[in-house]
Order: structure tokens, then sequence, then C-alpha cells
């Protein structure tokens, strides 16, 4: 049974890349798929057979402009989907999907699709919320200055939209239905997660192609993803002390906002690219130093391949706290981060058999085709 499908995104790539697969997939099966995101981000959509349906965000996803301030960035996503909704409205008032997906940055969409009395059901590239979330984790954040500002812009607005589910907490932290696009190994407190979520693990495919070079031994790759690139002196530490190490050869992404000639002498060992397709490298690497975001800790589990994490913001300080008690990874913080304790790590980690057995037992749970299978059992409920 085809159906129309719309899922509704956010601008950050982050966000968009994990469930390319998912949407590419659903059309593949005959399904007419509406995908509503900004322009900015029309490439890669277009290219999974979805109908691109635009409009305009204020997410600073373009220069990476976030405040460290919590409240101040969940209120930017706040005022984004205060604009995203009538845009929606404009394009599935008349005519609704039969069923809505969305991201977890564009919850707007849980009240149109609550209003129309459809099914929806959130794409999470993220952790998700648990029992217990609200007093361990959310709890702390209204204590803040400007809290009580924000829970009062978003009630108000949460009053006057339509939807059906009243309380904040609820419709922002507690979706009715919700795929978790990552290993449920990477999953807090996976034992106390709501039965509405499922975890299908990455639904991604490398793009691009790479070559393992040949005579390398070993294949290292070091990417601090596309957010939190500008890290010059991260990377001279890299070199100095990945360079020259015997048998190693090294994948170095350093993101557009670094020119390769602030990284001084680059040795021989080493090629250093402004973006690298990831996962493709990854299936042939044999260590990842990574900053520890969700997508890239999926990828690194997939591939199998143990990792140093480096976190840079949100929660990337979990999700590599999570690495270590898988026993897969060393956190080194940047500030922590020396050509000593970065090369002593690497050679721990790959020389210590429990390691990569750890790595064999993580598997994913299911990937697109589970993805889509649930989707599409959504359909039934219609």
């Amino acid at each position: 049974m085809s159906a129309h499908i719309a899922m509704v995104g956010i601008p950050a790539i982050s966000h968009v890349l994990p469930s390319l697969e998912v949407i590419r997939a659903l059309v593949a099966r005959g399904h007419r798929v509406t995908y509503a995101n900004d322009p900015a981000v029309a490439e890669v959509i277009r290219e999974t057979g979805a109908e691109l349906v635009p409009y305009t965000s204020t997410l600073p996803v373009a220069d990476h402009d976030w405040p460290d301030d919590p409240i101040a960035a969940m209120r930017i996503f706040l005022e984004d989907n205060i604009r995203l909704l009538p845009q929606l409205e404009a394009v599935y008032g008349e005519e609704p999907a039969d069923l809505y997906l969305y991201d977890i940055g564009a919850y707007a969409a849980r009240a149109l699709a609550e209003r129309q009395r459809r099914p929806i059901v959130q794409l999470s590239p993220s952790m998700v919320g648990w029992d217990g979330y609200d007093e361990e984790v959310a709890a702390p954040l209204w204590e803040l200055p400007g809290a009580d500002d924000y829970r009062a812009r978003f009630a108000g607005w949460l009053a006057g939209n339509g939807a059906t589910t009243t309380d904040m907490d609820e419709f922002s932290g507690r979706p009715a239905r919700c795929l978790a696009l990552i290993p449920r190994a990477m999953q807090p407190n996976a034992d106390r997660v709501d039965d509405k979520v499922s975890f299908v693990g990455p639904c991604k495919k490398p793009t691009g192609s790479w070559e393992r070079p040949a005579g390398a031994e070993k294949v290292l790759l070091i990417s601090l993803g596309s957010a939190y690139t500008r890290q010059p002196e991260f990377y001279r530490r890299c070199l100095a002390a990945f360079g020259g190490l015997p048998g190693w050869h090294v994948v170095l992404q350093i993101g557009k906002r670094v020119a390769p000639a602030e990284l001084g002498p680059i040795p021989g060992n080493v090629e250093v690219h402004s973006w690298v397709p990831q996962q493709a490298i990854l299936e042939r690497a044999d260590a990842f130093v990574t900053h520890a975001g969700m997508g890239g800790c999926g990828e690194g589990l997939l591939a199998g391949v143990p990792m140093i994490a480096v976190p840079q913001a949100a929660d990337q300080f979990m999700n590599a706290d999570r690495l270590v008690e898988l026993g897969v990874a060393r956190r080194i913080d940047t500030a922590e981060a020396t050509a000593e304790t970065l090369r002593t790590a690497l050679v721990e980690l790959t020389t210590d058999p429990e390691v990569a057995e750890r790595l064999k037992r993580l598997r994913a749970e299911g990937g697109t085709a589970r993805a889509v299978e649930l989707i599409e059992a959504e359909l039934t409920r219609v």
C-alpha cells in the first residue's frame, strides 16, 4: 500500500544524514515522500528521490554560531519551530500526509500531525529520554536563568497551536512513537527507555569511495565532524603523535575553517582533507579519533574500530563516556590531548585483544530495513 509520507527535518547536516537511507528506501517502495527542510540541504534530500518542500529556517547551522548557554540554544530551536509551523500548514493544511516523520529539532511537525489526527514517528539521530530523565537531566536546566521565560513561551505556543499534547515536557521530550537511529549500546539507561522507542541502529551506507594505500599496514582516521573543526592546535598535536608512526597511514579531516598551511610540515604518512567519506574510510580503518558525535560513534561501532574520543560539546561528553564504558575507546579531553597521550591511547587500544572482542559483540539492530518495516506498520494503524 503506497502512501504519502512527509518528513520534517532541520538543516543541520548531522541531523539530515542519519535518516537519508530510510527516506530513500521508502521512495523505492513506492511511497510518495515529501521532505520539508531548508533549501540549504536540498541537494542531499533530492538524491533520495523525495520531493523537497522548502521552508526558511533561522537555525545558525551555516556558521555554527550557537550560544554556549543551553537555555538560549533551546530558545533558538523554539523560535524556529514557531516560524516553521505556519510554513508546514501552508503545504500540508489542505492535503495532509498519511504519516509524518520528524527530526528531534523539528517538533512543530508533531503539533501539525496531532491537529490533523495523523500518525507521527520521530526519527532520533541521538540518545532518547528515559524514565527519570526529567529529574536527572532536565530538572537542573530549569534552574538556569531564562528557563522560566522559555517555558512560558513554549507553553503559550503549545496552547494555541492545535496540538493535543498540552504538557510541554511530554510534547518535546516523550514522542508518541520513536525510531532511534543509534545502537542500543550507545543509549544511556537503555533498560529505562519506554517501549514506544525502537532502536534500529545506524541507517547509513558509505558515500564516496576511498582505497587503502598500498603498503599501509594500519589506517587511522581523525575527524571532529562538521561543526567543531576549527582546531589547528589539536591537529598539530595529532601530526606530532601519529606522523611517521611505523606501519600507520593517517587520514586527517580538518574541515573548511582551517587551512593545511596552518598545520606546518605534513608527515609523509598523513593525507589532509577538508572533508572525507568517513564511513567508507572507517570500513577500511583500524582506529578512529572522533569528537564522539552520535553519528560518528555509530559508524565506528558499525565498522568495528576502536576509538579515541575527544568530545567538544553537547552530548559528546556523555557519548565518549559511554564508549569507554563499553570498553572500546579512550576519552581524552582536548586540553589533555598531547602527542604522548594520543599515541599511547592508540597503541593500547589497537593491541588489546579484549577491545577487538568487545567490538565484535556489538552489532547493529537491523538498520534501514527494520526502520522501514516499523514505519509501514504505523501506516496500518491509520
